[in-house]
């Protein structure tokens, strides 16, 4: 037999309006934050839902904003080649006119001039700058002029003139990712825009006997390769020709060295591993400490130019008065050049349509992600005010019944 306290009626009381009173605020809650659950125990499988479509919902968001940047990204780009592209119709214009063999001395040296301040805009053009600040082809060195003139003194023209136009930037590109595992490149590298000719360079170390003496790696076009001991120089040019670079490899039946050919026009770029010295020994390089802009070994043949050599061939040839020299070498130059750059703009019409198809992809599909978030965790406030009325209204009985059931006594208030 249990003795039944006093106490224990209003203890009860006290639990049960408690509780009332948690799952009455506990539903206001609900309303104010808009939400089905506050905490995870509300509802664990609809809150693990929410957590992964809210993830998602922010990627998306960052994947929209990403391929805007791009989109507007390559627009600005598009406008300075389309601009380099004027100059270098412009130039080709002029070269025709020189080479026509009517026209005197003087009168070359005239479009000369033209020519050079056409050379100046060029040089101006590849070293613009975005509205972000960063030089819009200088590749990831974002803050470094790609192209410096190096000027020298001309007597005949009467002011220095630009001699050489020597490359300075980076051929790795900044990418962005507009969707999930797929990056886009935004960089077109001055080392690709402005180049004229495939380039092409040659050793003439007789490398029939050349091996590997230890596993080690090259770089070509910023593609490692790796070389196992004992390879050959046969070896070397097959892993370069299997790799995904730019470049065929092949042994010079002259000189029976490596030969290196880029597969379109651009500015080869090749180093040795840490540690390795296998391009040295085959005569590609000799010792450099920066692997941006290699200096290739005095002994071997360089062939290919930029578009800036070409620009100043012709001008020196307008100079000198040779139309000959302007209708053989420099107008095939620059029509490779022209043609170079054709190619390039049309790389990144390709590019900036994919990032325009993929922003409405994912435009289309943020509603809908949008849209199962809210089915899961949004609340239906015509049922939490049905639900916050039933709790009011039974929390005011509880009220009412409690004052009239446990009425206060004397000994209440002396205790």
């Amino acid at each position: 037999m249990y003795r039944i306290s006093t106490d224990m009626p209003n203890d009860n009381l006290q639990f049960r309006l408690r509780r009332q009173e948690q799952a009455l605020a506990a539903t206001q809650n609900r309303m104010a934050t808009q939400s089905r659950f506050n905490e995870l125990r509300d509802d664990p499988l609809a809150a693990a839902h929410a957590v992964r479509y809210e993830s998602y919902l922010a990627r998306l968001e960052r994947f929209e904003q990403n391929a805007l940047y791009a989109q507007d990204h390559y627009k600005i780009v598009d406008g300075y080649m389309r601009h380099a592209q004027d100059i270098m119709q412009r130039v080709r214009e002029l070269a025709v006119t020189g080479a026509n063999g009517i026209y005197t001395k003087d009168e070359m040296r005239d479009i000369a001039v033209e020519v050079n301040e056409l050379l100046k805009e060029l040089v101006q053009t590849a070293n613009a700058v975005g509205t972000d600040g960063t030089r819009i082809f200088a590749g990831d060195k974002s803050f470094t002029e790609p192209f410096r003139a190096v000027e020298g003194a001309s007597p005949a023209f009467g002011e220095p003139l630009i001699q050489a136009v020597a490359w300075q930037g980076s051929a790795a590109e900044r990418s962005a990712e507009i969707d999930e595992g797929a990056f886009a490149s935004l960089d077109a590298p001055g080392s690709e825009v402005f180049w004229a000719e495939k380039m092409q360079i040659t050793s003439r170390l007789d490398a029939s006997d050349y091996r590997v003496l230890e596993s080690t790696s090259i770089f070509v076009d910023g593609v490692e390769i790796p070389l196992e001991t004992g390879d050959t120089v046969n070896a070397i040019a097959a892993k370069i020709n299997d790799s995904p670079a730019p470049v065929r490899a092949f042994i010079d039946p002259t000189t029976r060295g490596l030969s290196l050919e880029g597969t379109d026009s651009h500015l080869i770029r090749v180093e040795d591993g840490a540690g390795g010295n296998v391009l040295r020994e085959l005569g590609i390089l000799r010792d450099t400490s920066d692997p941006q802009a290699p200096v290739w070994h005095q002994d071997a043949q360089v062939a290919g130019s930029s578009l800036f050599d070409v620009v100043i061939s012709l001008r020196d040839a307008l100079l000198a008065g040779d139309s000959e020299a302007v209708g053989s070498a420099v107008l095939g130059g620059l029509d490779q050049g022209l043609g170079n750059m054709s190619t390039r703009m049309a790389q990144l019409g390709s590019r900036m349509e994919r990032a325009e198809m993929t922003w409405k992809r994912v435009n289309e599909a943020i509603p809908d992600v949008t849209a199962n978030l809210a089915r899961v965790s949004a609340l239906d406030f015509s049922t939490a005010a049905t639900d916050l009325g039933m709790l009011d209204f039974a929390h005011k009985a509880a009220l009412q019944t409690a004052g009239k059931v446990i009425q206060p006594t004397l000994l209440d208030y002396l205790r």
